[in-house]
């Protein structure tokens, strides 16, 4: 086989391209502190890449879920505890109010409060988050209860507003008005909530100075915030468990991180050293490659 000028100078031209390639995906890496810029640089690598970002991506959507919650059950919580204060005042106003010795005009100032304390009740009842109100079921761009005390909205059903807060696990962030606030006994539309009723009932018992009506109104509101309590533990658990996920989606996303920055970083001193090597190699062959171009018959005339 007659090996001629052309031969070796495309020869040379495609090795010293090749190493130049070679340099340029180091120098490249160096520049993006990745390995791969594109699929076809490592399919294995960019499969696992996509699976990983994936990955992190629903952590991060959980973690969001997560914080909406958490602020809805808060807004609950708070709401929860402000009614077991009135109610709590209201028990102290009832054995207040079933004192023989009390005068009509003492009594007069015990229903003022009782008013003021039955309009904060529907306040409350009427709480929002977002514009969106917390005890209306799935009626949240609807308020629960009117100013007079019915219900606004049908609030007899248990509709339950879940959160995905990781793969295959959700969890139910509201309390349905008609369970808070009417116990589950008649909470259909333009129903009075029992709370409200309870609050009529004693306004009216203090009217009329009766003192046995307000001894049954006691034990009324007694079982009202027995019922307030098991709601509110029932909220305490359902929080627990959402500050759980939240440690545990924090623990997942760390992981998840680490990972992906295994997978896809480059070790930054081995990529120096090997673009250091293709440096080499390239210089190298530029040397031997001028060699070989200037060598001509004229050459060995000399």
């Amino acid at each position: 086989m007659r090996i001629t000028n052309n031969m070796l100078i495309g020869n040379m031209m495609r090795y010293m391209g090749n190493n130049l390639e070679r340099m340029e995906k180091y120098q490249k890496q160096m520049a993006t502190g990745k390995k791969i810029s594109v699929p076809s640089d490592d399919p294995v690598v960019a499969a696992r890449a996509l699976k990983l970002r994936t990955d992190v991506s629903n952590v991060v959507q959980y973690q969001r879920n997560v914080d909406d919650a958490e602020s809805w059950m808060d807004i609950t919580e708070a709401a929860i505890s402000n009614l077991n204060d009135i109610l709590q005042r209201a028990r102290e106003l009832g054995v207040q109010a079933e004192n023989s010795t009390n005068n009509s005009e003492d009594l007069q100032k015990i229903s003022a409060e009782i008013k003021e304390l039955r309009k904060q009740i529907v306040q409350i009842a009427n709480s929002t988050y977002a514009g969106r109100y917390v005890f209306s079921g799935y009626s949240t761009d609807k308020k629960l209860m009117n100013d007079d005390g019915t219900f606004a909205i049908d609030a007899l059903n248990s509709e339950k507003i879940n959160y995905e807060i990781s793969l295959g696990d959700d969890i139910d962030i509201n309390v349905p008005g008609g369970e808070l606030f009417d116990m589950g006994n008649s909470a259909v539309k333009g129903n009075k909530c029992r709370l409200i009723q309870v609050m009529d009932d004693f306004i009216t018992a203090l009217d009329n100075g009766d003192n046995g009506a307000v001894s049954n109104i006691v034990k009324d509101i007694d079982d009202c915030v027995d019922n307030l309590l098991r709601v509110r533990a029932d909220i305490g658990a359902r929080m627990n468990r959402l500050e759980f996920t939240r440690n545990r989606l924090e623990s997942d996303y760390i992981n998840f991180t680490e990972l992906m920055s295994t997978n896809e970083d480059v070790d930054m001193a081995e990529t120096i050293m090997n673009l250091k090597n293709e440096e080499n190699v390239y210089r190298a062959s530029l040397a031997g490659g001028a060699r070989i171009i200037q060598t001509s018959l004229v050459d060995f005339l000399k």
